[in-house]
């Protein structure tokens, strides 16, 4: 007899989920999926207009922690992990779903990026997981597994990403290195680049719409991937079944990787 209801293969444990703005988010799909699957959530959201966005999403999802969290404002990450630690005691999954860049860096060349938009980049894409991972290893005693969101931009050129393409290759070595560093810890790393994917963060790039047509011609599965596919395939990652997987950049995007 077949069911649709998941089986909750992650009964018990903990998920941290940074970076959802709207139902629209990549770390709603991530957040949905791992409750379905039977996880505990902590949500944190940007700032006081992002809230009503993100709060009925945190209700419906039955989060036990709904926080403020803007890396860039000091004391508001140790703020959240203080509150998991009182409330929870530990933590089994960190997902990192944010970037940030200056609109007047993001959407001018390479070339033209200052040294300030930049490193503000740098800071909030990237270094932010390092010290968010900092902050969750030592709470996951038992092993866990952290997610960082990024793009293929990463790897090949993608006319119009600019600055982030950088930023997201210095994201994906840095799972690398985590990946490494935490292996003794029975602490896994993904870097996850999905495909074109229609979220407000991506609204912000030039010539989106065109990168999302693209794709659907180009993909060998012949259609885009939404946030469930993204959320799935993490919460996938977070069980004993991807127990030795940990390093790579996970594509989750249709196939369009592989394409010429």
């Amino acid at each position: 007899m077949t069911t649709d209801v998941p089986r909750p293969v992650l009964q018990n444990k903990r998920a941290l989920v940074v970076g959802i703005a709207n139902e629209h988010s990549i770390a709603y799909g991530c957040a949905s999926a791992f409750r379905q699957l039977g996880a505990e959530l902590a949500i944190t959201y940007l700032n006081d207009k992002a809230k009503s966005y993100v709060k009925p999403l945190a209700d419906q999802l039955g989060a036990a922690i709904f926080m403020p969290l803007d890396v860039s404002v000091q004391g508001q990450l140790e703020a959240v992990f203080d509150a998991i630690d009182a409330t929870w005691g530990r933590l089994d999954i960190l997902v990192h779903s944010i970037a940030f860049a200056p609109k007047e860096d993001l959407q001018g060349g390479l070339l033209d990026c200052s040294a300030g938009g930049f490193a503000k980049a740098m800071d909030v894409s990237c270094h932010s997981f390092v010290r968010m991972a900092k902050r969750a290893t030592a709470m996951m005693p038992d092993g866990g597994t952290m997610f960082a969101m990024s793009y293929h931009g990463a790897q090949k050129v993608v006319p119009n990403y600019n600055v982030m393409g950088p930023v997201k290759a210095a994201l994906e070595a840095s799972c690398r290195y985590l990946a490494y560093e935490l292996g003794a810890k029975n602490i896994r790393v993904h870097a996850i680049s999905p495909g074109p994917v229609k979220t407000r963060a991506a609204a912000g790039l030039r010539d989106f719409d065109l990168m999302l047509n693209e794709a659907v011609q180009r993909a060998p599965l012949g259609d885009l991937v939404d946030i469930m596919d993204v959320g799935f395939a993490c919460a996938y990652l977070a069980t004993p079944y991807a127990r030795r997987l940990t390093g790579a950049t996970m594509y989750v995007d249709g196939g369009i990787h592989i394409m010429a």
